[in-house]
């Protein structure tokens, strides 16, 4: 586990073992929320078992978190990868409200809101950029079978198989984070959501 971390260099895996320590694991992570490093490095070196992306279930509404103490921060400058291959920062997205969601395919609460930031991706589209950034360590191994099998209209893969973004924000999955035209945070919500509802909805328009 540690020499996955490794790979993605020597601030993550400080990082990476630091949120370890903090004593989070799959198993004692509350179930809308997974911490990113200890799912993965279980899910990449098969120490555990559970349940396959298509099987993973679990509300996408329990215990949301909405956090406005970012307001105005421009986000983290970590390269992820578009779905064309290039790699791209949050940067590159300025110009139009962007709603970032961090996910990972053994994220049972993930995968259960996917759906609904699907649909909202199609609502909005041409208003607000909806991305959907996986945090899986094996990359495209994992995503790209499991978009082939959700069959979204409008959400495209996205890479950050270095948990470049996960780290910076230090954050456990789902994590959602808006961002207005400028590029500076609106809010972020911890924990899975329905998207495609009107409180959803009143939500992401405060980045307009």
């Amino acid at each position: 586990m540690f020499n996955s971390l490794l790979k993605s260099g020597p601030i993550a895996a400080v990082m990476g073992m630091g949120l370890l320590v903090a004593g989070c694991d799959r198993k004692s992570s509350a179930p809308e929320q997974a911490n990113v490093v200890t799912a993965n490095a279980v899910s990449a070196d098969e120490v555990a078992s559970g349940p396959a992306p298509d099987e993973a279930t679990g509300p996408a509404t329990s215990t949301e978190k909405l956090d406005r103490s970012h307001k105005g921060e421009t986000g983290p400058t970590v390269a992820f990868t578009a779905p064309d291959g290039k790699s791209v920062t949050l940067a590159s997205f300025k110009g139009k409200p962007l709603l970032l969601n961090m996910w990972a395919t053994w994220c049972a609460p993930c995968v259960a809101e996917m759906p609904t930031l699907d649909a909202t991706a199609k609502s909005m589209a041409g208003k607000v950029q909806v991305i959907a950034v996986s945090q899986d360590l094996q990359g495209a191994e994992k995503v790209t079978p499991f978009f082939a099998a959700k069959k979204f209209t409008t959400l495209k893969p996205y890479l950050d198989p270095k948990l470049g973004l996960s780290l910076a924000y230090q954050a456990n999955l789902p994590t959602t984070v808006l961002y207005d035209s400028a590029g500076k945070e609106v809010w972020r919500m911890t924990g899975g959501y329905e998207w495609n509802t009107p409180a959803a909805a009143k939500l992401v328009a405060e980045a307009s």
